[in-house]
């Protein structure tokens, strides 16, 4: 062993992540109902940046993306199309996975999907009902959730209330529980339980399907910002109920949201844009460049001369690659900066100022050639 070797331990939000063995990252996946966006697209753009950053520091990185194909949208839109959920998904999947790999979005190790894992969403839901983590109520299985939110409660309410969790439903204990199963209504999917035809509910089915993959906790665990409440508190709250595993997830990776003329990007607020429409115009390179072009943490407004910018700063990045030269100090400093919360702006810069092997070090480990 080198013991002068540089430091190459991943920070994550100031905090460092060292591993030993493979990384196992779980990035919380779509519900496959629409066309993929750029909301979408940078949360799993800057996933993907993680895992690449982690394998350039020597981990043998395993991820997992799930799909979340069962759902009330997803239900909703499968209905309105005259389509059986499954089948509609499955479509909506291939879409969404063409839209990934055109920005250069690596293959996930592992990808399960919420309908294959009714059993384990079960098994979940009995363990925490015998632990007494959770309760039997109209041929429900609710998790105890007074004790999960760190926010105010009227914010707790607000978001659990938006995220379909009915807080004001007179047949729970306390507002803040949530469904781990509860019964199907007409023309929902359903499945057989101990307590009677149902479905799993969102949060306990991503626990279920992290823990099938990976055990009983994560190295890093990946979504938007939007998801960190309620599905990452109760996902995290009902795994390490079950299992008696602190914590569930040892880093977070939050990605901050997509916003367009100041409003979330969102099919509610109708201001989508495609991955699709950007494509055929300009490399998808310059796409995936511009989605990394702040921070991950940050919010991030899009406007229309965000990808000219981001292709001219790919041309100028070629060039500068094409140049002589090399400079370990130049490599060291662009891995540094990778390492440090994911410093992408940073180290496009170094690698635009240095060009030559530095600049096709950092476009080979951003997956910008």
């Amino acid at each position: 062993m080198d013991l002068n070797a540089p430091d190459r331990t991943l920070r994550i939000g100031g905090r460092p992540l060292p591993v030993a063995g493979p990384a196992r990252m779980y990035v919380c996946g779509i519900t496959p109902y629409d066309a993929t966006h750029l909301g979408h697209a940078r949360t799993f753009v800057w996933a993907d940046v993680a895992a690449r950053v982690l394998r350039h520091a020597g981990a043998d990185v395993r991820v997992c993306r799930n799909v979340t194909d069962v759902d009330d949208v997803l239900n909703q839109a499968a209905h309105r199309a005259g389509s059986p959920y499954d089948s509609f998904a499955a479509v909506q999947q291939y879409y969404f996975e063409r839209d990934l790999d055109t920005l250069g979005v690596h293959a996930v190790d592992d990808q399960p999907r919420a309908h294959n894992h009714v059993r384990e969403v079960i098994a979940l839901a009995q363990g925490l009902v015998t632990s007494g983590h959770a309760y039997v109520h109209d041929n429900a299985v609710y998790f105890h959730g007074a004790d999960v939110p760190a926010l105010p409660d009227d914010e707790a309410h607000a978001l659990l209330a938006e995220y379909g969790d009915e807080p004001d439903d007179p047949g729970k204990r306390h507002p803040f529980d949530v469904a781990v199963w509860r019964p199907s209504r007409s023309g929902e999917p359903a499945w057989p339980s101990p307590w009677g035809p149902g479905r799993p509910g969102w949060h306990a089915e991503c626990a279920a399907m992290a823990m099938t993959t990976f055990g009983p906790s994560l190295d890093l665990h990946a979504g938007g910002t939007d998801l960190r409440f309620p599905h990452h508190a109760y996902e995290s709250a009902m795994a390490e109920a079950l299992t008696g595993v602190h914590p569930f997830s040892r880093a977070w990776l939050h990605i901050g949201m997509v916003r367009r003329d100041g409003e979330k990007m969102a099919k509610s607020t109708g201001n989508l844009v495609l991955v699709s429409d950007l494509v055929p115009g300009h490399p998808p390179a310059a796409v995936r460049l511009m989605l990394m072009s702040t921070p991950w943490q940050d919010e991030w407004d899009y406007t229309p001369d965000a990808l000219d910018q981001a292709a001219a700063l790919l041309d100028r990045l070629h060039t500068a690659a094409g140049r002589p030269g090399n400079s370990p100090t130049a490599e060291a400093t662009v891995t540094k900066a990778l390492l440090d919360d994911l410093d992408v702006p940073i180290a496009l810069r170094i690698a635009e100022e240095e060009g030559a092997r530095t600049a096709r070090l950092t476009m080979q480990v951003l997956a910008l050639t």
